[in-house]
């Protein structure tokens, strides 16, 4: 049979609806390859399939769903892989619930690299995102390719931390791989198809819809030896990932964060719950046992001295004019003087509400 119509086979079997992912899986286990489920007799279908599933498997055939597909993979950089494919990242194969296809854009050699995850809130803070890619260019420095879900925020500041070294990272998504979400990372999304990986289960045209972006966090999960959270409220997504990361025995790291701060709550959760916190990511690779990196005074941390008297009053936390004048004894003029180059050099955030963030 040629490679295309096994390829149209794997489509047709993971496009049935109500056939999900248990269910394909223990069919392809009981008759072998998709071609062959097909070609099952329905008696012996019955035994896996209830209600009105076995005449549906038999008689859906999606033609245009599956062309457009095969067409899709046909074009540069674009692939689909099989759970029979030696492409197929084997780290994914240790997971209970492994997607039968895969559709990746970009270099599939990042499957099969150590990875490690850098996930956390979409309303985050600059001093979480320059957290994020500083941590994620520094564990991609080391060798480590950065897995993240290419959300706003945390995600986003990892990847474009990640792509500054030969590492690179994946892009794992919660919508169908032709389509980005949300709308403005669509530019960084090309960057990752370019120097990366996107990686998404989801048949082409899939919306970003609530329930999937958990069964997106698994592969996060299960593609990494572990996974960092920098910011997460008490809610977030991200402890799906981290609780999905320690399920599958990976280390669960966090970097703790102002105890008024609603997007450190989750981050100090993980940490009573037993997740290792991080102040350098020096620390996530001497838990890992990874080689560290040739020069150590490089990496970023969360606790470097500073001499600036101005980043000493602002703390880590956000900060008024008023709070600020208290604590230096300056007038709010002088404060102002003094701020605004700090902000020119990217060290201070001027924030809604006339509030100050130290970012470094």
């Amino acid at each position: 049979m040629a490679a295309r119509d096994e390829l149209a086979a794997w489509l047709r079997l993971t496009l049935i609806p109500g056939i999900g992912g248990e269910t394909q899986r223990q069919l392809l286990k009981h008759f072998g390859l998709p071609d062959a489920v097909f070609a099952a007799p329905p008696s012996a279908l019955r035994a896996f399939l209830g209600g009105g599933l076995v005449e549906r498997l038999l008689a859906h055939d999606d033609g245009a769903a599956i062309e457009a597909a095969l067409a899709w993979a046909a074009a540069p950089g674009n692939r689909l892989l099989t759970l029979a494919d030696t492409d197929y990242p084997p780290a994914l194969l240790t997971i209970a619930d492994p997607p039968i296809l895969l559709y990746a854009k970009g270099d599939v050699a990042l499957l099969h690299r150590p990875a490690f995850a850098v996930v956390g809130a979409r309303a985050a803070t600059k001093q979480g995102e320059a957290n994020a890619a500083a941590f994620a260019q520094t564990l991609a420095k080391s060798g480590l390719t950065i897995v993240s879900g290419l959300a706003a925020g945390i995600d986003a500041a990892a990847h474009r931390g990640a792509l500054k070294e030969k590492a690179s990272t994946i892009a794992v998504i919660g919508t169908g791989i032709d389509r980005i979400y949300p709308a403005r990372n669509e530019a960084l999304a090309r960057e990752i198809a370019e120097k990366g990986c996107i990686l998404s289960e989801f048949p082409l045209g899939t919306p970003p819809v609530a329930a999937n972006f958990p069964r997106r966090n698994r592969l996060i999960a299960g593609l990494a030896r572990g996974c960092l959270v920098v910011e997460a409220a008490k809610q977030s997504g991200s402890l799906i990932t981290a609780r999905l990361s320690a399920e599958a025995g990976r280390e669960v790291f966090a970097i703790p964060g102002s105890i008024h701060s609603p997007q450190s709550k989750g981050c100090h959760a993980l940490i009573k719950q037993g997740a290792k916190l991080v102040e350098t990511a020096q620390d996530i690779l001497e838990e890992l046992h990874w080689e560290r990196v040739a020069d150590p005074a490089g990496l970023p941390s969360v606790r470097e001295a500073e001499t600036d008297p101005i980043l000493v009053a602002l703390g880590g936390d956000p900060c008024d004019l008023d709070t600020l004048a208290a604590r230096t004894g300056l007038s709010a003029d002088a404060l102002m003087a003094r701020l605004l180059p700090l902000e020119l050099e990217g060290r201070v955030a001027q924030l809604p509400g006339g509030r100050y963030q130290r970012l470094n």
